[in-house]
């Protein structure tokens, strides 16, 4: 599995591209301008960073996601599992909820994550 660990400022990139994806780079650079006060030269570093990492492509000009926000997340939330506690997701559950109830509304959802996977 690629490993998706992003920088802070790679992170601030990501969002601003998910948010307006695709995108074309000139219009990005602006968004970046305004928003992070970074020239064009950290934009273009950073996204070659991001394309490295085989979370965006800029390509005809056009910078396009090739992972979704939330595949990205959940790539990056499996790896966290894996790394922290042996992939166990009870496990993961367990150290979660030690100090915190969850609410009736949060357990039924996790009741009807389980009962939608269990059938895969």
């Amino acid at each position: 599995m690629k490993e998706y660990q992003l920088t802070q400022a790679e992170q601030k990139l990501a969002e601003i591209i998910w948010d307006n994806a695709p995108i074309s780079s000139s219009l990005l650079v602006e968004l970046c301008e305004k928003q992070l006060q970074w020239k064009k030269s950290t934009t273009y570093t950073m996204l070659k960073r991001l394309e490295g990492k085989g979370v965006f492509e800029n390509r005809g000009s056009v910078v396009r996601a090739l992972l979704t926000r939330e595949g990205f997340y959940a790539a990056q939330s499996k790896q966290y599992v894996n790394r922290a506690f042996g992939g166990s997701l009870p496990r993961f559950l367990a150290a979660f909820t030690r100090n915190q109830k969850l609410s009736q509304q949060e357990i039924q959802e996790l009741k009807r994550l389980i009962d939608q996977h269990q059938g895969e």
